[in-house]
C-alpha cells in the first residue's frame, strides 16, 4: 500500500509543481500532466508496468462523472438562451456530423471498416470540459463571453452523446459485420433513450438531492460532500436503470446550482479541489496506459485522422448548426478550431477493447495520438487565433461597454 500511495501522490506532486512552468510557457497543463504519467509507464524511467484496461476504465468514468458534476456546479445561473441553443446544437447534430465526416473520410483515406471508422468517429468527437477551461483560464485567451460559455456548455453536454454512440455501434461491431437497417434503428434508439432517460433522471435526481439538501439540519461544511455523494449516488442510478449517467450526474450539478437555497460558494470551492484531482488522476492514469514504443506503427493513420477531424469534420459541424446563428464569421471560425479533445476519447477509446468484439489497442493508440496531435496545435494556438482574428479587441470593447 505505502510504496503504490507514496508513488501516486509523487505524481500529483510533480504535476503541480511543473503547473507554473506549463502556465509561462503556455504549454496545455493537461499534455506535461499525460507526458508525466508516460514517463512514468513501462517505457519511460519509471518502468512502471500498468496494463488492466478495465480497471483504468471504471476509475476513469469515475473520474469524469465528478469533473461532469463539478462542471454542471460550475454552470451559471442565467445562461443566455442563446448560448444554450448553440450548446445543444454542437452537442447533438454537431456530433452526429463530427462522427459521419469522420468515419466517411476515415473510410476512404485509411480503408478502415466503415463501422470501426464511424466507432473512431464517434470516439473522438467530444470536446473536453478541463482542456477548455483551463485554457481558458490560465492560457491568455481572450474571446467574447457569448463564444467561450458556448464552448464551456458545449464540452459538458457533448460527452454523454458520444458515450451513447460509443457504446451503441460498439454492441453493433460485435453483432453484425455490415449495416443491417433493424439493427442500425434498434442501436439509435437505444441512444436516444440513454441520453433522454439521464435527462430526466438528472432533472429529478437533482430536484430531490437539492431539496434534501435545503431542509437537511447538517453542518455547513457537509453540503459539498452531499453534494457529490447524492451525484454519485444519481449516476449509478440512473446508469443501473440503462440511462446515460454520465448526462444525469451532469444535468444534476447545475440543478444543484439553480435550485440550492444554501450558499454555493463552499460547494464550489469544494468542487474545483476534487475536479482537478479526478483530472490529474485520469490524466496519469491514461499517460500509464499507454505504451509510446507501440505508436509509431499507428503515427501515420493516426495524423491523418486528427487531421480530418480538425480542419474537416469540426468546421463541417460548426459552420453547419451555428451558420444561422448571430455567431460573426470570425467567432465562428474561433469555435472551429476550439473542439480540444482530452481525456473523455481516451478514455471512450478503452470500452470497445474491453467488451467482446474484434476492436484491439490499435485503436486506443490511434485516438491517443489524435487526442495529443490536438492539445499539441490546437492548444498552442488558440491565444494566437483569437488575437489574430481580433476577437480580444472585441471582448476588451464588450468590458468597456458594460463598465460605460
Amino acid at each position: 500500500m505505502y510504496p503504490t500511495l507514496t508513488l501516486i501522490a509523487f505524481l500529483i506532486l510533480l504535476s503541480l509543481i511543473v503547473f507554473p512552468l506549463a502556465r509561462r510557457s503556455g504549454t496545455p497543463f493537461l499534455l506535461i500532466v499525460l507526458a508525466i504519467g508516460m514517463l512514468a509507464g513501462e517505457d519511460g524511467p519509471g518502468g512502471i508496468e500498468f496494463n488492466d484496461f478495465g480497471l483504468a476504465y471504471d476509475l476513469g468514468s469515475i473520474a469524469l462523472a465528478v469533473i461532469l458534476f463539478a462542471g454542471g456546479v460550475e454552470t451559471e445561473r442565467r445562461i443566455p438562451k442563446k448560448v444554450i441553443i448553440s450548446a445543444l446544437l454542437l452537442a447533438v447534430p454537431g456530433v452526429l456530423i463530427t462522427v459521419g465526416v469522420v468515419g466517411g473520410l476515415t473510410h476512404l483515406a485509411l480503408g478502415i471498416p466503415i463501422l470501426t471508422a464511424l466507432l473512431l468517429g464517434a470516439v473522438v468527437a467530444p470536446t473536453d470540459a478541463a482542456a477548455t477551461f483551463m485554457l481558458f483560464q490560465h492560457g491568455n485567451v481572450s474571446v467574447p463571453k457569448k463564444v467561450k460559455d458556448t464552448l464551456f456548455l458545449e464540452s459538458g453536454l457533448n460527452d454523454p452523446v458520444s458515450i451513447g454512440l460509443t457504446v451503441a455501434l460498439t454492441a453493433f461491431i460485435a453483432t453484425s459485420n455490415h449495416f443491417d437497417t433493424n439493427s442500425l434503428l434498434g442501436s439509435s434508439y437505444i441512444v436516444i433513450v440513454q441520453i433522454v432517460s439521464g435527462i430526466i433522471g438528472g432533472l429529478i435526481g437533482g430536484w430531490l438531492l437539492t431539496t434534501l439538501m435545503n431542509k437537511l439540519p447538517v453542518p455547513v461544511g457537509l453540503y459539498p460532500v452531499l453534494a457529490f455523494v447524492g451525484g454519485l449516488f444519481i449516476f449509478g442510478f440512473v446508469g443501473m436503470l440503462g440511462g446515460s449517467g454520465f448526462m444525469a450526474i451532469y444535468i444534476a450539478g447545475a440543478v444543484v446550482r439553480n435550485r440550492l437555497v444554501h450558499p454555493v460558494d463552499r460547494i464550489l470551492n469544494f468542487s474545483e479541489g476534487l475536479q482537478w484531482i479526478a483530472q490529474l488522476l485520469v490524466f496519469l492514469l491514461l499517460g500509464l496506459l499507454v505504451t509510446p514504443s507501440q505508436l509509431s506503427t499507428t503515427l501515420i493513420p493516426a495524423l491523418i485522422c486528427a487531421a480530418i477531424l480538425m480542419f474537416v469534420a469540426r468546421p463541417i459541424s460548426v459552420f453547419v448548426t451555428l451558420g444561422a446563428s448571430r455567431f460573426s464569421f470570425k467567432e465562428l471560425t474561433f469555435i472551429s478550431w476550439m473542439g480540444l479533445r482530452g481525456a473523455v476519447p481516451i478514455l471512450l477509446s478503452i470500452y470497445p477493447i474491453i467488451e467482446p468484439g474484434p476492436i484491439s489497442q490499435v485503436f486506443f493508440n490511434i485516438v491517443f495520438v489524435v487526442v495529443v496531435s490536438s492539445l499539441l496545435l490546437q492548444g498552442f494556438t488558440a491565444s494566437y487565433l483569437g488575437k489574430k482574428l481580433a476577437l480580444d479587441q472585441e471582448e476588451d470593447s464588450l468590458r468597456s461597454s458594460q463598465n460605460d
